[in-house]
C-alpha cells in the first residue's frame, strides 16, 4: 500500500454536467400531495424552485474552483482511496485539527469556518487561536472512494483517521465532529491515538438511562420531547437507511431530483430554520453539497455507512466507560437530539468546555458559523501546546 499523498484537482468533464442538464429537464413530477405543510416531506414547489434554479442559474464550475484553491489531496489508507482538504495555517503554532462532517454533509459543511479558524488574523482574531485544518471525505462520500466490501463503519473510519493525521506528520492534535463525524470523533477519543489531544462535539450520540429520563428536569424533558419527535416523524431515512439502504440506493443513482429531494429533506427537517431551509442556506451552499453526492454517485454508497454501522454496534455494541481524554460539547437549540451538562458529565471524564447556544441546528458550522468557531476556540484553548 502506498502512503504517498497525492494532490487532487476537480475537472468534471463538461459531459457529466450536460447529462444532469438533460435529466433534470426530464424530470417527471409527483402531485402536490394532499397536505399543505411538511409532514409528508418536502413540498413539491420548494423542490421545483430548487431544480428550476439548479438547471438556469446555478454554477458548478465556480463550486469547483473553490475546491480547487482549498487545497485537496489523497492518499491510500486501509485499502481505500481518501480524499481530503489540508489547509495549512500561515502561523507556524497553529493547533492541527481534524473535522469530519455527517451524512447529508460533505467537507463544504466548513466552508465558511475554514478562514477563521486557519488564519484568525485576517478575520479579526489572534494568532493564538489558529488551526492547521486536515477536512477528510468520509469512505464512500465525495470524492473518496466507495467501499466494495462491508466491513467501513464508524469505528474503521476512527482508525483510518488517525493514520491520515499520523501520515501527515501532525504529532499532537485535536479533533471536531458532528452527525457521523460526532461518531468518528466519539471513538477517537475513546481510542485515545497517539497525539490527540483533546475533542469537540455538536452532537453527542447517547441514550439516556432510565434514572435520567425519570430525573428529568424541565430543559432536559424538553431535550427527551423533541428526541421523541425526531424518532417519530423525521426519522424514516435515517430507518431505511440502517435497514434497507440498497433500496433508495436505485433512485439516489439515476435520478438527480430524488437525490435532491432526499437530501433536502434533512436540510428542512433538522436545521434552526422553522421548516424554511432557503430561510438559513443559500440554494448555491444547497446544490453545491448536492453535487459533491451526484457527480462521483456517492449518494448509494453514502447511505450504507448506516447498516453499516449498526451492523458494527449489533455485533459490539457501543457501551464505553466515560471518557478521560478532554471534551468539549456545544448543544445548538435546532438539533434535534441534544444532551444537558448533568447528563454529559458522567459520560466525559474531563468535560473542558459545555455551552448551550440560542441558535443555530443540526448543520452548525454552515448555519452559525461564527459561533461554531468560538466554540471551538473555547474547546481547545486549554490544550495547545
Amino acid at each position: 500500500m502506498s502512503e504517498q499523498i497525492t494532490p487532487f484537482e476537480l475537472a468534471v468533464p463538461q459531459a457529466q454536467l450536460d447529462d444532469l442538464q438533460h435529466r433534470l429537464a426530464q424530470t417527471r413530477w409527483p402531485g402536490a400531495g394532499t397536505v399543505i405543510d411538511n409532514s409528508q416531506g418536502p413540498q413539491r414547489d420548494k423542490i421545483q424552485a430548487l431544480v428550476e434554479y439548479w438547471r438556469d442559474g446555478y454554477d458548478w464550475r465556480r463550486c469547483e474552483a473553490m475546491l480547487n484553491c482549498l487545497g485537496q489531496y489523497r492518499t491510500e489508507i486501509d485499502g481505500l482511496g481518501i480524499h481530503f482538504l489540508h489547509i495549512r495555517s500561515p502561523e507556524p503554532d497553529a493547533l492541527p485539527m481534524l473535522l469530519t462532517h455527517g451524512w447529508p454533509g460533505s467537507v463544504l459543511e466548513f466552508r465558511d469556518v475554514i478562514g477563521p479558524l486557519s488564519d484568525p488574523v485576517a478575520h479579526g482574531g489572534k494568532a493564538s487561536d489558529a488551526f492547521h485544518l486536515v477536512i477528510p471525505s468520509l469512505p464512500g462520500f465525495g470524492f473518496s472512494d466507495q467501499p466494495t466490501t462491508p466491513g467501513w463503519h464508524v469505528g474503521r473510519v476512527a482508525a483510518a483517521w488517525a493514520q491520515l493525521m499520523a501520515r501527515l506528520g501532525y504529532n499532537s492534535w485535536v479533533a471536531q465532529g458532528g452527525d457521523w463525524g460526532a461518531a468518528v470523533t466519539t471513538i477517537l477519543g475513546h481510542m485515545a491515538p497517539a497525539g490527540l489531544l483533546g475533542i469537540h462535539l455538536n452532537m453527542v450520540m447517547f441514550q439516556p438511562t432510565a434514572d435520567e429520563i425519570a430525573n428529568a428536569d424541565e430543559a432536559e424533558r424538553r431535550m427527551l420531547a423533541d428526541a421523541q419527535r425526531y424518532d417519530e416523524q423525521y426519522s424514516g431515512y435515517y430507518k431505511l437507511q440502517n435497514t434497507r439502504p440498497q433500496s433508495i440506493a436505485f433512485s439516489l443513482s439515476d435520478s438527480p431530483v430524488g437525490l435532491a429531494a432526499w437530501i433536502y429533506a434533512l436540510f428542512q427537517d433538522v436545521s434552526d430554520s422553522n421548516g424554511n431551509p432557503e430561510a438559513v442556506f443559500s440554494l448555491d451552499e444547497m446544490l453545491d453539497d448536492i453535487m459533491l453526492y451526484w457527480l462521483p454517485n456517492t449518494g448509494p454508497s453514502s447511505v450504507r455507512l448506516y447498516w453499516e454501522s449498526a451492523q458494527a454496534m449489533r455485533q459490539g455494541g457501543m457501551n464505553f466507560a466515560p471518557m478521560q481524554i478532554p471534551a468539549g460539547i456545544s448543544m445548538f437549540p435546532g438539533e434535534q437530539v441534544r444532551l444537558s451538562r448533568r447528563w454529559a458529565e458522567p459520560r466525559f471524564a474531563n468535560l473542558v468546555h459545555f455551552n448551550t447556544l440560542d441558535r443555530g441546528g443540526h448543520f452548525a458550522a454552515l448555519e452559525q458559523p461564527d459561533l461554531f468557531v468560538d466554540e471551538l476556540r473555547a474547546s481547545f484553548a486549554t490544550l495547545r501546546r
